[in-house]
C-alpha cells in the first residue's frame, strides 16, 4: 500500500477531522453562537434594541422549518425567516461556507448561485414551529461558555472551534 493510500486511509477512520479556518472573521456581538449540530442550524442571536435580551433561532435541515424566540420561550413577533434566523444563517455562512451550509440543510437548487442567507432561505420550504426547544439550545451555549473561563493553551480545544474569530 502506498503512504498516500494509507494517509487516505487513516483520515478516512478518523473520529475527529481539522475544519478549515473561516473565510472572514464572525460578528461575535451579534451573533455569539452559531452551530450545525442535530440536523439543524442553531444559535444565539443578540437583540438589535435591548443589550440584556437574546433570540434562540434554529432551522431544520430537510424540511427547513425554523423557530425564533427568546431564551424564555417568548416567540419572536416577526414572521417568516425574521432578521435574527438572516443573522443567524449569515453567519453560519461566514463561518462554514455557503456551500456546507446549503447542503447541510438540504437547500434545492445549485449551491454554486448562492452567497447569502437570503439565497439559501429562498431554497428552503419550511413553516414557523413554535416548539419549547430554545432551552436547549441556549444550555448548549452557556455549556461552551465555560470553556472561555479555562486557563489558556497551545493545544487545540476541539469544542471551541465555533468560538473562533481569526
Amino acid at each position: 500500500m502506498a503512504t498516500t493510500d494509507m494517509a487516505t486511509d487513516t483520515t478516512a477512520r478518523a473520529s475527529v477531522l481539522k475544519t478549515p479556518a473561516p473565510k472572514r472573521l464572525r460578528n461575535v456581538k451579534e451573533v455569539p453562537f452559531v452551530e450545525l449540530y442535530g440536523g439543524r442550524v442553531q444559535g444565539v442571536v443578540s437583540s438589535g434594541s435591548d443589550i440584556e435580551r437574546v433570540y434562540v433561532c434554529f432551522i431544520e435541515a430537510g424540511t427547513g422549518n425554523y423557530s425564533c424566540s427568546t431564551n424564555n420561550n417568548r416567540p419572536c413577533s416577526q414572521r417568516y425567516f425574521c432578521k435574527h434566523l438572516t443573522h443567524l444563517l449569515d453567519q453560519a455562512i461566514e463561518h462554514h461556507g455557503v456551500e456546507r451550509v446549503a447542503r447541510y440543510l438540504h437547500a434545492q437548487g445549485e449551491t454554486a448561485v448562492m452567497s447569502r442567507a437570503h439565497d439559501v432561505m429562498a431554497k428552503l420550504p419550511g413553516a414557523q414551529l413554535f416548539r419549547g426547544t430554545a432551552p436547549n439550545v441556549f444550555s448548549r451555549f452557556l455549556n461552551y461558555l465555560r470553556y472561555v473561563e479555562l486557563e489558556g493553551t497551545a493545544q487545540p480545544v476541539p469544542e471551541m472551534a465555533w468560538f473562533v474569530t481569526g
